[in-house]
């Protein structure tokens, strides 16, 4: 289980809405005074909301663990990454087969990019509801007022 950090900001029957501090690995390397990823990773956004399913009895503004299994991470990653590079790489190598030249090759290699991105969104829309793939609160580790953590 893959597990962060993060305050309850809202909660809805047995959803929590929770913020959760995104950190780059770039805060702990000794290179990131001199690094052009490191700035990068500095404009981006530093808080993200998601919602977590909860069985916990929970505030407003306590401090929980959200957690996510491995292999859905894991599966998801591979799913973003290779599905818009293996459409690219198909449908070019599509049109380089049928004798396409290079600018045609290349624009069917974009296409298949796009095509990727676009089946991409497809499936993770499909399975937005899924509840393998939510997020789930694991434990509170402070509560904002002083009530023990009780289950639902």
């Amino acid at each position: 289980m893959i597990e962060e950090i993060g305050k309850v900001v809202a909660l809805d029957r047995n959803v929590a809405w929770v913020e959760t501090v995104r950190t780059s690995a770039c805060d702990s390397c000794s290179a990131k005074s001199g690094c052009g990823h490191s700035a990068l990773a500095k404009l981006g956004q530093n808080h993200v909301h998601m919602q977590a399913l909860s069985n916990l009895i929970l505030n407003v503004g306590d401090q929980v663990v959200v957690g996510v299994p491995e292999d859905v991470m894991m599966k998801s990653s591979v799913l973003a990454y290779l599905m818009p590079l293996l459409g690219m790489m198909f449908s070019a190598l599509v049109a380089e087969q049928l004798g396409a030249g290079d600018l045609p090759t290349a624009l069917a290699g974009v296409s298949g990019l796009a095509l990727g991105f676009l089946l991409l969104r497809w499936h993770f829309h499909k399975n937005q509801h899924d509840e393998r793939y939510r997020p789930v609160v694991l434990r509170r580790i402070y509560s904002s007022n002083a009530s023990p953590c009780e289950n639902r």
